[in-house]
């Protein structure tokens, strides 16, 4: 988090009662934040801009909701998964007015099953980039989805407007995808 004059707690209550100082404060301690979480999906920076002031609009509307009974060193976390969903719903949600999502093809029995990607300690962030984008949009939505901010299935079908085992199946081919993308890194970039 970035350099704040009041503690988290402290700067949630305010933005509960409408202080624009505490607002700003917290804009702009997680801005950067939401806006890697956003950069996941979509990577045109003015639409990311976008998006983010969006995702904060959202929060201070609904910030009397987040709530945290955990010890006070887990404050942040939490506060950072509440409000990274915020922001992949207000991804989802231009995603899906862009409509270039759900297209599901048929797939066999064998390929539903999970599937392990096993990476080096070593990968670099842009190459982690590099095979997210080697996906189609909506394998790449979900494998974030799903894998990164935590969504299950059902909270995903729900979103989505789609079933949970059409997730389940976007999600292992993104994994068939993401191991094949994987190999071809490894050959290409690290002489494997």
């Amino acid at each position: 988090m970035g350099k704040q004059e009041l503690p988290l707690n402290q700067l949630v209550e305010g933005c509960v009662l409408s202080d624009r100082k505490c607002e700003e404060l917290l804009y702009k301690c997680f801005y950067g934040y939401l806006a890697g979480v956003a950069y996941r999906y979509i990577r045109e920076r003015d639409v990311i801009r976008e998006l983010v002031n969006e995702a904060f609009l959202r929060i201070f509307k609904k910030i009397d909701r987040f709530a945290f009974d955990g010890p006070p060193e887990e404050l942040e976390k939490a506060f950072k998964g509440w409000i990274g969903k915020i922001m992949a719903n207000v991804v989802i949600d231009r995603l899906r007015s862009r409509k270039t999502l759900l297209y599901i093809e048929d797939m066999s029995k064998e390929q539903f099953k999970d599937i392990a990607i096993e990476m080096p300690d070593r990968l670099a962030y842009n190459d982690i980039i590099a095979l997210l984008d080697c996906l189609p949009p909506i394998q790449q939505l979900i494998f974030n989805l799903y894998e990164i901010e935590g969504f299950s299935h059902s909270e995903i079908a729900k979103r989505l407007n789609m079933s949970a085992s059409s997730s389940r199946v976007y999600l292992s081919r993104s994994k068939i995808k993401l191991m094949a993308c994987y190999r071809h890194l490894m050959e290409t970039s690290y002489g494997r």
